[in-house]
């Protein structure tokens, strides 16, 4: 290591800056989230010296403990929730047990294993992938060299001595670590070992006493089968007595009973009064029905007559009413038609006495004894022409 000189060297690669750049490398991906100097467990400064706790830490410290709180509470509350909401079950009756079973609409087996199954696929073949060509930035400045002689940098013997001291302890020390752990691990496990001791008897007892327990219900329920068994005899036997006491009290007037019903259904009958009523009497209301029949039917009949009569006379009168209208208006025209010549005539006649002179009547003839004559009876006047109804 003195003679041979120092070499060192890496292979090229970009300058990383705080600016944005136009892409990223894979070994960037996770740089920040690997890097131990944002993790908040590493303590920065020296590790000897006291804490120093900032305000900052202690709010974000104070801050997760309570969200923590929260989280436990709010789940607390749930699992609470969901023991209040599950239905509860009575007890498993003596000899039974209660097993769960999948109410579900879909059923799943259950098994140890999952299902397995073999499978295979041939994929297609791909063209390799050439090599990424290194990036080789171009050549700035200006070349120097230098020369370091042997042992110059370094004293390999004097440097190393600090470091194996540094690994000595600390494989010392995780040593001991490494064997108070199994110290506390075997304590540990006696102490489980002594823990399962105490449960396994505590587990007994408890066994012990839910068997007397079961022991003394199961007696508790026999006694209460017993005692309604005797209860349900008793109550039959009681029953069986009143019902033999009410059959016998019933039984006493029984034929009294029988003979009084059969008569009153009609079992005993007089014959003659039978005959009457089954066959005197139905045969007298068919005839009177039959001779209401016949009365009905004439009275039918005449009603039948009358009204065709009716209908006969009505159209006589109507046709004799016709003719006589006619009649009527024919001696109406007649009358009309007389009047005009009359009244023609007197027209004539009137004229003819204006154009004639009038002469001079006589006078009038006195009777003897001074009384005057009567006067010469007067036409009768001709009849005046109704008006047509």
């Amino acid at each position: 290591m003195e003679g041979s000189a120092y070499i060192h060297s890496t292979s090229p690669k970009p300058v990383s800056s705080k600016m944005k750049k136009a892409y990223r490398d894979e070994d960037e991906e996770n740089l920040a989230g690997n890097n131990i100097m944002f993790d908040r467990r590493v303590v920065r400064g020296n590790t000897y010296a006291a804490q120093v706790v900032t305000q900052n830490a202690q709010r974000e410290v104070e801050r997760l403990r309570q969200e923590n709180e929260r989280t436990l509470r709010r789940e607390a509350t749930r699992r609470r929730r969901e023991q209040l909401e599950k239905p509860s079950t009575p007890p498993a009756v003596d000899g039974r047990a209660h097993m769960e079973a999948q109410t579900e609409t879909f059923l799943e087996e259950l098994a140890d294993r999952p299902v397995e199954a073999e499978a295979t696929t041939q994929t297609e073949p791909f063209v390799d992938r050439p090599p990424q060509v290194l990036f080789v930035p171009s050549k700035t400045g200006v070349d120097k060299e230098t020369e370091i002689p042997g042992g110059d940098l370094f004293d390999f013997d004097v440097e190393v001595k600090p470091i194996l001291e540094v690994l000595v302890g600390k494989t010392l020390r995780i040593s001991m670590l490494e064997v108070m752990e199994e110290e506390e691990l075997e304590a540990i496990r006696r102490r489980q070992r002594e823990f399962e001791q105490m449960r396994n008897a505590e587990l007994m007892e408890v066994q012990r006493l839910d068997a007397e327990a079961s022991r003394k219900f199961a007696e508790k329920q026999r006694r209460v089968a017993q005692e309604k068994e005797r209860l349900r005899m008793q109550a039959e036997l009681e029953t069986k007595v009143a019902a033999r006491s009410f059959a016998r009290n019933y039984l006493v007037d029984l034929s009294d009973a029988v003979f009084d019903a059969l008569e009153t259904t009609g079992h005993f009958y007089d014959p003659v009064l039978k005959e009457v009523e089954d066959v005197f009497l139905p045969w007298l209301l068919d005839g009177v029905v039959a001779d209401a029949d016949n009365h009905g039917a004439a009275r039918a009949c005449s009603d039948a007559l009358v009204a065709d009569a009716m209908e006969l006379a009505a159209a006589t009168q109507a046709a004799v009413l016709a003719d006589i209208k006619a009649k009527e208006e024919a001696r109406l025209a007649a009358i009309a038609e007389a009047e005009r010549l009359a009244a023609e005539e007197a027209a004539r006649l009137e004229a003819e006495a204006a154009a004639a002179p009038r002469p001079r009547p006589p006078p009038p003839r006195r009777a003897s004894g001074g009384v005057a004559a009567p006067a010469a009876p007067r036409p009768p006047r001709r009849p005046r022409a109704r008006p047509p109804e």
